[in-house]
């Protein structure tokens, strides 16, 4: 199911094959969980370096593309080495300010992920997330980050079914989520070093510069294209990530940053995995618990117990003797009910209802639904369904601006920026040691998040580590965090907050994955206050 709002990603973009990763990244060193000092900003503004001039000094030729205006932006792909002539061509879209009288500039947004488009959800109906006072007063320009979707050149991993090549298509031997045997770790393994080789193989040279560190010098070679002395930023999720590194890097080319579904980049990769794990686990049972409230009489059961049943049952059934998928040869495997279950404790007022009836029906034996939720691009027929795919030219959209529509690379981008982005093991022990733990706090869910991490175990090294922000300079920065996040938790939002000169804290009390946009008039006009007005938000604001 397509919703028209931001689609916020996170881990959840690939946890049903190996190699994926939580919100952090990864680099071959063993597990060190003390806090290292933060990337220092530039000595030198990099906007009056000689070698960066060419990019700095762009003005992107907009063109229109449907409801909106298209444009490309040049960036070093190596900015030790900008002269060397290997870039970056980024594609932008924005929403010109329905009230140019009163405009004061451009709100650059990320969606998050890392690896969502911001020009595919521009187009694709984002516009709408942004309220209509923020869309009077700014341009909304999305962007594409490096190596992600429509960028060029972009992150290629080779065909999706690349690292599934040799393995037997049987419902005898579906892949665990829990590894414990040496032949089904030995298996994870595999898989994991299948995916690296495969990336290496076809993207390797761009591998080493799709980080973070650079997506935020790209930002700010952004706002300099766009006209801006300063920059107005809103990112959900990983985005939130983004603004924090921009913030660190140019804090005096900030004017505001939003930061909703907050990120903490103080913590390790297992104290994340370890705890968003945790995380969906009890967004799964506030599922249960509160099912009738959403979905009403679609509920798999009609208690909370019951409904908890119903899920365990599946998973203990999957693991064993995966469920048919109409119209494919493919069978959903745990791995795959994991990926839908927990995708669909993102937006629960609109997730929870088709969570339910896919439940119910793989109850009965038949998991196309469930495979559905879990990977919208599945190909399935005779599913009893009258509805067009959301992608398909039937569903009304407009043909040229589905044209345009860059490739999804989601699912390597997540693999590819996070595994530059923080510190992993090259030693499998850790893996297990941290999967055992996961197992008893958070069971299946909880040891799929750390197999996804394998993948980083064999990834180039980056040069980031977990540490607590430095940016003096910067004004003050609005976070968000909402109570019920399965996937950036808020005490992440609290402890990012604390970190920030002047940060201030607005809090959601709900469920899901973050909150403008989503939540509620409360949330949407601090958000706004801030944004066009600079208004603080007084410390301890809940809605």
């Amino acid at each position: 199911m397509k919703h028209p709002t931001i689609k916020r990603g996170s881990l959840i973009l690939a946890l049903a094959a190996l190699g994926a990763t939580t919100l952090a990244g990864c680099h071959r060193t063993t597990e060190d969980a003390s806090v290292q000092p933060a990337a220092a900003a530039p000595t030198v503004d990099p906007a009056e370096q000689s070698a960066l001039q060419t990019f700095y000094q762009q003005k992107p030729t907009w063109t229109p593309c449907g409801e909106l205006q298209c444009a490309t932006l040049t960036v070093p792909m190596d900015y030790a080495h900008p002269e060397n002539g290997q870039t970056f061509t980024l594609p932008l879209a924005r929403k010109a300010a329905a009230d140019p009288a009163q405009r004061i500039g451009s709100l650059v947004f990320d969606p998050g992920g890392p690896g969502e488009s911001g020009v595919g959800q521009l187009k694709d109906g984002a516009l709408s997330s942004f309220s209509e006072r923020t869309r009077a007063r700014f341009d909304i320009v999305g962007f594409d980050p490096r190596g992600v979707a429509g960028s060029k050149p972009a992150i290629d991993c080779g065909p999706s079914d690349a690292t599934d090549q040799d393995q037997p298509a049987s419902d005898d031997t579906p892949t665990s989520v829990y590894p414990t045997t040496d032949a089904e770790r030995n298996a994870a393994l595999a898989d994991a070093a299948r995916q690296v080789a495969a990336c290496k193989a076809h993207s390797g040279a761009i591998l080493p510069h799709v980080g973070t560190l650079d997506a935020a010098r790209d930002l700010d070679v952004l706002r300099a294209a766009l006209g801006d002395d300063k920059l107005s930023y809103l990112g959900w999720s990983y985005g939130t990530y983004l603004g924090t590194v921009y913030g660190e890097l140019f804090p005096h080319r900030v004017r505001a940053l939003v930061l909703d579904g907050a990120m903490d980049p103080s913590l390790t990769w297992s104290e994340q995995t370890l705890q968003q794990g945790k995380a969906f686990q009890k967004a799964v049972d506030d599922y249960a618990q509160q099912c009738a409230t959403v979905a009403h009489d679609a509920c798999p059961a009609t208690t909370p117990d019951g409904i908890r049943k119903v899920i365990t049952d599946l998973y203990a059934r999957t693991s064993k003797h995966p469920l048919r998928i109409k119209g494919t040869t493919e069978r959903l495997d745990e791995n795959l009910l994991l990926t839908a279950v927990t995708t669909s404790m993102y937006t629960p007022e609109a997730q929870w209802p088709d969570l339910s009836e896919a439940l119910r029906a793989a109850h009965n034996g038949d998991g196309t639904k469930l495979a559905e939720l879990a990977s919208p691009g599945i190909s399935t027929q005779d599913n009893n369904s009258d509805d067009s795919p959301d992608d398909s030219p039937d569903a009304g959209s407009d043909l040229s601006d589905t044209a345009e529509q860059a490739p999804d690379n989601s699912s390597v981008a997540i693999t590819a920026v996070n595994c530059l982005d923080q510190p992993h093991p090259s030693d499998p022990q850790p893996y297990w040691d941290l999967m055992e733990r996961a197992n008893k706090e958070a069971g299946a869910i909880g040891t799929s998040t750390v197999l996804a991490e394998l993948t980083c175990k064999d990834w180039p090294a980056g040069q980031q580590q977990p540490h607590r922000v430095h940016a003096d300079g910067l004004p003050p920065v609005l976070v968000v965090g909402t109570t019920g996040d399965p996937a950036t938790l808020y005490p992440w939002a609290q402890s990012l907050a604390a970190q920030l000169p002047g940060g201030m804290l607005l809090t959601y009390n709900g469920l899901g994955h973050t909150a403008y946009g989503r939540s509620n008039a409360c949330v949407t006009d601090a958000v706004d206050a801030y944004l066009t007005d600079l208004k603080p938000v007084p410390s301890g604001t809940t809605c």
